[in-house]
């Protein structure tokens, strides 16, 4: 009888291990910056063979994957990835809205902790996997807050940079304080060594696509000895060593680098529960808004970026057991053409002019007041208790701003919150409106702007935010572990990231989750 015990025992364990062996050890989600589709083939030649190359032969491409709504931003496509829902259900519908009781404006990521998920509906899949599998590590790291909050969730070991010193930092919302060893490598500003004096191009000028912006220095536009380097283009003026990371390769580099040792020191992939470590790129975001998708500073930051992948890539596939790992890489969004990248006038839309004349126009139509609350995200937030306290309807004043917001050079189209709450939009623009739309924070009118145009901002010369395939349509490649070298032509919802790795995991699938899994990585 024992002997009979002792041999059932041991066929559990061996179907508990090849059970285990159908799962990868790590997942590592990477996602790029305003990386639009296209990238991976437009600089396809000068990529090495151990970095972009090596994901784009070795694993399974999409080759026309996008976000199928409006506001394509960052924190809003990050929580579509990390829970696998459209805004209009996960409810991040940008980095602020307005609470219409007070009139006070909410930051998403805000709290009394620190940054923290206090406004997150949706739970993500890094929260699915601890709930799942307690001995996970989830581990999130990006250059800014609330890329790292918005993508990781309630829980996990969360790290971003601080603007002051350039330290990496977590809030009281996920621990006290940083570890040890992270401590450490601030004391000795270890993520200053990744700043160069100058950025210089990595390859030959002839070898670059783009021609625009060049305010990096080529060896052929620098002046006589003692002279600094001639710019040919703008660029913000960086002021402090934070800016010196966030709007240069540096940043793609530092946050890498913490990735490798955040693999090593929580040891993921090391045993058969499974891990998971986001990385989000903010910097390739900075330098494509700061300089415009046709510069050669975007160009030579995926040149870059590149060769840190390759060095990335390596180590986690040296580190996790068996190589046992996946590596998902994605974006959150693309970015507009350059603002200015025609002869025509450029087309920017200034936010702050709207704003003022909107409240005009209601001032003349129900007399003077303070009817604008605010505006963002192609959102107009209106003064709710102004409006009930002078007996007007809610709905009217929300279809009025609406129509006399089509007045505007620039605005393709505009929705008044009672028409996105009453009706259902099945196809066209609308649809991806609505879609993007969340009763509870959106605003009473809600905007689109014409192809190419962007909000007027000093330091943007490209922008995200919008339904056009230049902003929704993003890469996305699985690579290792449940994913063979395939190209795929079909269209692909972004929502079908989070679902899909829930089942590679063998988890129950994100709460919210509203995406079809990708049959050629579950059934490979």
């Amino acid at each position: 009888m024992n002997r009979k015990i002792l041999l059932l025992a041991i066929a559990a364990l061996a179907s508990f291990r090849g059970i285990a062996a159908e799962t990868p050890r790590l997942i590592v989600q990477i996602v790029v910056g305003s990386m639009r589709a296209e990238d991976l083939a437009r600089y396809a030649e000068n990529f090495g063979e151990g970095g972009f190359r090596r994901l784009t032969q070795g694993g399974t491409v999409y080759t026309d994957s996008r976000y199928d709504y409006q506001q394509t931003t960052t924190p809003v496509s990050l929580a579509t990835l990390a829970t696998g829902a459209m805004p209009s259900t996960h409810g991040v519908i940008g980095s602020q809205w307005v609470d219409y009781t007070s009139n006070a404006v909410v930051e998403l990521t805000d709290g009394r902790k620190g940054p923290g998920a206090y406004h997150l509906i949706a739970p993500t899949l890094a929260e699915t996997l601890r709930q799942h599998a307690p001995g996970s590590h989830t581990v999130t790291v990006a250059a800014e807050a609330v890329s790292a909050v918005v993508t990781a969730g309630r829980g996990g070991e969360v790290f971003w940079l601080d603007p002051g010193r350039c330290d990496w930092v977590t809030s009281p919302y996920y621990a006290p304080a940083v570890p040890e060893w992270i401590d450490r490598s601030n004391d000795e500003r270890y993520n200053l060594s990744y700043i160069a004096s100058e950025w210089r191009p990595l390859l030959d000028r002839d070898r670059y696509v783009n021609t625009r912006n060049i305010r990096i220095g080529f060896p052929e536009k620098r002046g006589k000895r003692g002279e600094g380097r001639q710019p040919e283009g703008g660029g913000p003026e960086l002021a402090d060593d934070y800016e010196r990371l966030l709007y240069t390769p540096a940043g793609n580099t530092a946050v890498l680098g913490l990735a490798k040792q955040l693999i090593a020191q929580y040891k993921l992939g090391a045993d058969a529960t499974p891990d998971l470590l986001c990385v989000c790129l903010d910097a390739s975001r900075r330098i494509s808004e700061a300089y415009g998708p046709e510069s050669v500073e975007v160009e030579d930051m995926y040149y870059r970026l590149d060769r840190d992948l390759a060095d990335f890539l390596t180590f986690v596939f040296a580190q996790v057991r068996d190589g046992n790992a996946t590596v998902v890489l994605t974006s959150d969004h693309g970015t507009s053409p350059s603002y200015d990248a025609t002869t025509e006038e450029p087309d920017r839309f200034n936010a702050r002019q709207f704003e003022v004349i909107v409240n005009g126009f209601l001032n003349v139509r129900y007399g003077t007041g303070d009817w604008v609350v605010t505006y963002g995200d192609k959102c107009i937030w209106l003064n709710h208790n102004l409006i009930y306290e002078r007996g007007l309807d809610l709905a009217d004043v929300q279809n009025e701003v609406a129509i006399f917001a089509m007045q505007f050079r620039g605005v393709s189209h505009a929705l008044s919150a009672t028409a996105m709450r009453t009706s259902y939009f099945g196809s066209g623009y609308a649809r991806k409106m609505q879609n993007s739309f969340y009763p509870r924070r959106s605003g009473d009118v809600i905007m689109n702007l014409m192809p190419g145009w962007i909000e007027e901002n000093d330091r943007c010369a490209s922008s995200s935010g919008s339904m056009y395939g230049y902003d929704t349509q993003v890469p996305l490649v699985f690579y290792g572990f449940g994913a063979g070298p395939l190209r795929v032509k079909r269209r692909v919802d972004m929502t079908a990231v989070a679902p899909t790795v829930a089942r590679v995991l063998e988890i129950t699938e994100p709460a919210a989750s509203e995406g079809e899994v990708l049959p050629e990585i579950i059934d490979f």
